[in-house]
């Protein structure tokens, strides 16, 4: 089985499919995207780790990685291998000792690890050809605020000290109706815009 190579470029909250979340995967040596439906509790577990947030006590996907640990073995990929009626399937491969073993997973639960093990994460080609899409060139193009799914409900203002101060209104708003996820992209794209003058 042919298998790419992918990345984490994205999570969002979608609307559209009542409170859950949008991951967006790109591969690696390629253009192509592969967005896929994943929980609210996966999405916070796989932002919180991305974000180099620790909870005071073990969320369950931290627990995983410490059994799997404790127990000898390693966390050496994973991979969406299947697209069956709209729901994707994958797998955790474990090395213990000179032992392979592939464990049935949902694709949010193997990313959730993945991050925490860092180790990559591969969709099978056939997945690919069938649920990524290819962006259109002004998709292509880097957006001002580096988000992927949601747009600003107002365009920013021109100048840079214009868009920083707009931001951080969007931050302190978002910090206080508790939209963590979207205040650590908020606070990313402060940064970039800081960094460049």
């Amino acid at each position: 089985m042919k298998k790419i190579q992918c990345e984490i470029l994205g999570l969002s909250s979608s609307p559209s499919t009542g409170g859950a979340y949008a991951i967006l995967l790109k591969e690696v040596n390629g253009f192509r995207r592969l967005p896929i439906i994943i929980g609210a509790f996966e999405a916070q577990a796989i932002a919180l780790e991305i974000e180099g947030i620790k909870p005071p006590r073990p969320l369950t996907h931290d627990l995983l990685k410490q059994v799997i640990d404790n127990l000898g073995a390693t966390v050496m990929e994973v991979l969406i291998d299947e697209l069956k009626e709209n729901t994707f399937y994958a797998k955790i491969i474990l090395e213990v000792s000179t032992l392979t073993n592939e464990i049935d997973s949902r694709p949010s639960d193997a990313i959730a690890l993945a991050v925490r093990a860092q180790v990559p994460i591969y969709v099978a080609e056939s997945v690919m050809k069938v649920a990524a899409f290819i962006p259109s060139e002004e998709t292509e193009k880097e957006p001002l605020a580096n988000e992927d799914f949601e747009k600003y409900e107002k365009p920013l203002p021109k100048s840079k000290e214009a868009q920083i101060a707009a931001l951080q209104n969007k931050l302190r708003e978002a910090i206080e109706s508790e939209e963590y996820e979207r205040a650590a992209k908020l606070r990313d794209d402060i940064q970039k815009l800081t960094n460049n003058n």
